[in-house]
């Protein structure tokens, strides 16, 4: 029997029996759904990170000298009790990363954590949960902030100690008129007052969370109402995303300079760029792709065993059809090939409707929740290559209890 026809009446046999044939799928498909779907969401994640987290976190083409490491999350408790006890980062460390670094673009140093949150006033309206940063100048230049009204903190503001502010689009939109009737007025962040100087042009949302609810005050003025925040950062953005390597080290050197460290003594900082938080993102995601094989291998074996039984079912209940096709000169090698071309492409085509409901479920989650989804062409040839697999494996005894059928028997059979 030539494969076209082993196709042709398998087809008509599924087109005969499309109830059975959907149970026998929905194991494959939810398991390929769910492999399609997760992967989709871990996959935009990913790429969410790389191209926007890091960069309104962090800023393109920058790093940063910290206290602690981004990934302090992954780190023991001994690593962690040690970390806790370096020394804060200080605007002499600031003016020594600086002096060694001549070619960046900016240095900037901006408060760490914690991070106050505060509520903006203005005649009578107010804005709750705004984030409040003491920076320098360079800081809204590590961070590619444009402005869309006013100007953005400069160093006389600095030296000057003003109580002046720049402020994410959130605050002129939810408090003013527009941007440029912002400029000039005077807001109450908590219970001190502030003129607002500029407004910077909006970043949207990042996982739900807006990027333009805060507020930017000169590092003095921040700090005289706040006080020294646990972990300043000093942030360094290059002209070039090849130089960074180079700074990161000359910043390395600068510190251990400055902070008086022997040779054989550890760095009592971290330099980290956005390589360092997408490590840091991966390395958590890696533990989902773990469990996911896992998980999806459960679905498969179990939607295999359900269409292995029911071949086997058909196999008994098309015993006298195998004893005809016998009787009229069918081998061993026609029957197998058809019972297993009929397996296989059931559970290819509940692969192919797995992968349809996991794209639909992706798009549903993109649309509908804050978080990225994108479906990659390998996740979809795995899933395929999952059902097609899946239809050969279990499909091999059914298919070969239906050749060894004796025809005489099988024809006296009812």
């Amino acid at each position: 029997m030539p494969y076209r026809e082993a196709l042709r009446l398998a087809i008509e046999t599924i087109r005969g029996a499309k109830l059975r044939a959907f149970f026998t799928l929905l194991g494959i498909i939810v398991s390929v759904a769910f492999l399609v779907t997760v992967v989709a969401v871990i996959q935009g994640m990913n790429f969410y990170v790389k191209d926007n987290l890091t960069g309104a976190m962090i800023g393109t083409n920058a790093f940063q000298v910290r206290r602690t490491p981004i990934s302090v999350g992954l780190l023991d408790d001994s690593t962690v009790r040690r970390v806790a006890m370096r020394p804060r980062i200080t605007r002499e460390d600031a003016e020594a990363v600086a002096r060694a670094i001549p070619d960046a673009e900016a240095v900037a140093i901006q408060s760490g954590w914690p991070t106050p949150v505060e509520r903006v006033a203005y005649h009578g309206k107010d804005l709750v949960g705004v984030m409040v940063f003491g920076v320098t100048p360079g800081y809204q230049s590590v961070q590619d902030y444009t402005f869309i009204a006013g100007q953005p903190l400069a160093e006389p503001d600095l030296r000057g100690q003003r109580f002046v502010a720049v402020v994410g689009f959130d605050i002129a939109d939810k408090l003013f008129a527009s941007p440029e009737t912002a400029i000039g007025s005077t807001i109450r962040i908590g219970g001190t007052e502030y003129v607002i100087k500029g407004v910077i042009a909006p970043k949207g949302k990042q996982l739900g969370q807006s990027f333009d609810a805060f507020v930017l005050l000169p590092l003095p003025a921040f700090e005289s109402v706040y006080g020294r925040r646990k972990t300043t950062v000093v942030s360094v953005k290059m002209r070039d995303a090849n130089a960074i390597e180079g700074a990161m080290q000359r910043a390395e050197e600068a510190m251990r300079v400055a902070h008086q460290l022997k040779p054989k003594q550890e760095d009592d900082f971290t330099v980290d760029k956005a390589d360092a938080l997408i490590a840091f993102w991966k390395s958590l995601t890696s533990l989902l792709f773990a469990v996911i094989p896992a998980v999806v291998g459960i679905g498969i074996v179990v939607g295999g065993i359900v269409i292995m039984n029911i071949m086997l079912m058909s196999v008994s209940e098309r015993t006298r059809e195998i004893g005809i096709r016998k009787a009229v000169g069918a081998n061993q090698r026609d029957i197998q090939r058809q019972f297993l071309v009929e397996t296989v492409i059931l559970s290819a085509l509940g692969g192919a409707i797995g992968v349809a409901v996991g794209w639909l479920l992706a798009k549903a989650v993109y649309a509908w929740t804050p978080l990225p989804a994108t479906v990659t062409l390998w996740s979809v040839g795995v899933a395929l290559a999952l059902g097609a697999g899946t239809g050969i494996i279990f499909g091999v005894y059914p298919a070969a209890r239906a050749a060894r059928l004796d025809p005489i028997t099988a024809l006296h059979r009812e």
